[in-house]
């Protein structure tokens, strides 16, 4: 019993997080319609890299501990592979819209399980391939590529659904000497590093609502984080992970009711086949982990 209802309570914060980020995503793209994108991620890895710091200082072994890693190299190209991935999904937000660019970036999970092969060594079953290629096929439904109204802007959340792909299974690689505060130190870090010459090249003077606006950016990313780190303590991850693609009709309704996007048939039609897609692969590999 106590098993059910930690699942339940996981699959609630799991909600309460893809509400949060969806919020954090219609905020970032109002923000990117001014401001530079640069500046933006700048300041959330400064906010992330203070907590990152705090956490370490908070946690048993404080500075010492959070920077020994095995995988230094590894550490450094997570910070870069996830500042690329926030850069190009909020240049998405701005030139494509918030629906068609989650509708794409949702194949994601398709793409961890495809490259888990090649980068991890997993076993991944030709039920899965064959989901996995329905999802990109879903993919072409929504960007549409054999019409005159084409743009090749499509490819930037395909694009960032790459990077994220890539960034989550070099933390599932790190992980298996790397400890989750150890992971979250360096990413924090290496981001605020990395982010800020781009950031203070590309800054500019904001008002105080703009600037206002920024800082609840920075509290909804701390939030939605936090949201996350609290779900996976209660609950198994197989059990909420389906839950995360409730991102998609959250994100959907701040598009729809406050930017005015519009929704079309080819985007719902392949957001579905992608998120079932999504899905599929999720209940094949907890049917799989018995075994």
């Amino acid at each position: 019993m106590a098993i059910e209802s930690n699942a339940r309570k996981g699959m609630i914060l799991m909600t309460a997080t893809c509400l949060v980020f969806a919020t954090q995503d219609g905020v970032s793209r109002f923000l990117a319609e001014s401001v530079s994108v640069y500046m933006i991620v700048m300041l959330r890895f400064w906010f992330f890299g203070l907590l990152a710091i705090m956490w370490a200082l908070r946690n048993k072994g404080g500075f010492s501990f959070a920077t020994r890693t095995r995988f230094p190299k590894l550490q450094i190209l997570r910070g870069v592979l996830l500042i690329s991935e926030i850069c190009l999904i909020m240049i998405s937000f701005v030139t494509l819209g918030l629906i068609a660019t989650h509708a794409v970036f949702s194949c994601y999970p398709l793409i961890v399980t495809a490259l888990s092969v090649p980068l991890l060594g997993e076993q991944v079953g030709w039920r899965r391939w064959l989901a996995i290629l329905v999802g990109f096929a879903g993919v072409l439904v929504i960007i549409n590529p054999g019409t005159d109204v084409f743009s090749p802007l499509v490819l930037l959340p395909f694009g960032s659904a790459i990077l994220f792909a890539t960034y989550t299974l070099l933390t599932r690689y790190v992980a298996r000497e790397d400890g989750a505060s150890v992971s979250f130190f360096w990413t924090g870090i290496v981001g605020a590093v990395v982010s800020t010459p781009m950031g203070l090249l590309h800054w500019q003077a904001v008002e105080m609502q703009t600037g206002f606006m920024l800082a609840g950016l920075c509290v909804f990313a701390i939030l939605g984080n936090w949201l996350l780190i609290k779900t996976y303590e209660v609950a198994d991850a197989s059990s909420v992970q389906p839950f995360s693609y409730m991102n998609l009709p959250f994100v959907s309704m701040i598009g729809l009711f406050v930017f005015g996007e519009t929704l079309a048939l080819n985007v719902m039609i392949g957001a579905a086949i992608v998120v079932g897609s999504g899905l599929f692969t999720l209940w094949r590999e907890r049917v799989r982990k018995p075994a």
